[in-house]
């Protein structure tokens, strides 16, 4: 009646049908009930118009399928897993809790341990070996991979619900903006003005010599912490964008376009990549007894969100040292130049992609304190003495806090700054008429084969189109990131009537 798993209860044809029909009931029920709520979310995020939102959630159902793919194959495989036998010398190294703890509890716990070993045996036992991993083990491990990818799209969801709540704050400027463009009474002839009278280069700009850059580095550091983004550098920021990418309409609703691509950007962020799972599998390798791994990768994290934020923070320091040390007067607004060379090597997106680990790694932290506390207790060996635990708490806390509301709104805004644009600059209709323009290109350009063809294919990077389009890289056009088309090398002239678009 056992089908050969001794201790583990009746084989299925001996269990009660109702015990069956009850378990599988269950089991639908609630499938359905998620399937539905997914079904229903992303309906109405279809009917709002709100796209990269709605992507985001196929995103979660990707991982769900991979997560219940994975849960397959553990089942479909686990009988031939724990049959593969190795020396029991080889299972004595590399483990996360020392065997000298377990001889040092009471003889109650380890007997039971023994049982246990005898009990998973089965194949291996007659072999006087030990299965390579347990049929238990493999459960937790399942458990485990299950939390670990929930609790990271729940933090990640949790991470840009706080970030952009704190972002739609900054409406009341633009529309003060729209305000002041719109009452006839408040538009004036250009002044001339002191660059330095300015309350974004008061704040900002910290001087001329050698500990200048000292002080606006330790600035940049402290800013992140407190009135990380303020009207001043909204307002400055704004204008160079629309100057740079936009120069026929000062009305560009700048918020309207930066909460476009955070929510774009959102997509990118929520999956678990394979470099990601990669930073899974070697923990799980290192974390072994003594090293105390657990704890201080709890601080790769954290630093790794103070130095974005004070990159991020720096970034608009040196956009207001470009402007100060270039010119004593202005007239008209003050006016700085974005340009990809202010962010690691030159690279904006890159701080997409280490936000994306921050939120993972510390996901991935609350998640493996969660997991030990309600799988092996509180006291478990692999948690460690409190001294150890309460840290990783309070990091996790911190790193979740500041990075929704500080590090978040900070790149949305500056991630603008660099020398292109991304293509939530237009209206869903627009970007798929220029990604489908693009890759009919593409296409004609690989196949050209006489020079009339390659003279034509030339002709539609739009350099004749005029305005300030042609002055920006070709950035206009240029895809940053995800499964779409790339417009490379082709110019896209944003005059007012593009620009209305967004």
């Amino acid at each position: 009646m056992t089908g050969g798993h001794e201790g583990e209860g009746t084989s299925f044809e001996y269990t009660p049908t109702w015990v069956v029909a009850a378990v599988c009931t269950v089991m639908v029920s609630v499938s359905l009930a998620v399937e539905r709520l997914l079904h229903f979310a992303g309906k109405k995020l279809k009917k709002e118009g709100r796209k990269p939102l709605f992507q985001a959630l196929q995103k979660v159902k990707e991982e769900l399928m991979l997560l219940g793919f994975f849960s397959l194959l553990l089942s479909v495989c686990q009988s031939r897993i724990v049959n593969i036998c190795v020396d029991e010398d080889v299972m004595r190294h590399f483990l996360p809790c020392s065997l000298a703890e377990l001889e040092k509890k009471d003889s109650h716990t380890h007997r039971k341990l023994l049982e246990n070993k005898e009990k998973q045996g089965g194949i291996c036992a007659q072999k006087n070996k030990v299965p390579l991993i347990s049929a238990e083990a493999l459960h937790h491990l399942h458990i485990f991979i299950f939390v670990l990818a929930i609790v990271h799209v729940n933090f990640s969801v949790l991470t840009v619900l706080i970030g952009g709540f704190k972002i739609r704050q900054w409406k009341q400027w633009e529309e003060a903006i729209k305000e002041d463009y719109s009452d006839p009474s408040k538009v004036t002839e250009p002044e001339v003005t002191n660059v330095r009278d300015h309350d974004f280069i008061t704040k900002r700009f910290m001087g001329i010599g050698k500990g200048s850059e000292a002080r606006g580095w330790l600035k940049s550091f402290s800013k992140q912490f407190y009135g990380s983004v303020t009207e001043p550098d909204y307002n400055v920021l704004r204008v160079g964008f629309i100057m740079t990418h936009c120069r026929g309409n000062r009305k560009f609703n700048f918020h309207k376009y930066m909460i476009r691509a955070l929510e774009d950007d959102f997509r990118k962020v929520l999956g678990i990549s394979w470099y990601l799972w990669i930073f899974v599998i070697l923990f799980l390798l290192l974390n072994i007894d003594g090293w105390h791994t657990y704890f201080w990768i709890a601080f790769i994290p954290f630093l790794l969100l103070l130095a974005v934020g004070t990159k991020l923070e720096h970034v608009i320091i040196q956009l207001a040292h470009e402007v100060a040390e270039r010119h004593v007067a202005i007239e008209g607004e003050l006016v700085v130049r974005p340009s990809d060379e202010h962010f690691w090597f030159n690279r904006p997106k890159i701080v997409r992609h280490f936000i994306h680990f921050i939120l993972f790694q510390n996901a991935f932290e609350i998640a493996f304190v969660f997991w030990i506390v309600v799988q092996f207790g509180p006291h478990s060996c692999i948690m460690g003495k409190l001294i150890y635990i309460v840290p990783r708490l309070i990091i996790g806390a911190f790193v979740q806090i500041l990075c929704s509301y500080s590090t978040l709104p900070l790149y949305a805004l500056v991630t603008q700054m660099g020398s292109t644009f991304k293509k939530s600059m237009f209206d869903e209709h627009v970007q798929a008429g220029l990604i489908s323009w693009a890759e009919k290109a593409k296409k004609k350009k690989t196949s050209a084969t006489t020079t009339t063809t390659t003279t034509d294919c030339s002709g539609r990077d739009g350099s004749g189109d005029g305005g300030s389009g042609g002055q920006h890289d070709g950035g206009g056009g240029q895809r940053d990131g995800g499964g779409d088309a790339e417009l490379q090398g082709i110019h896209i002239a944003t005059d007012s009537q593009q620009c209305t678009n967004t």
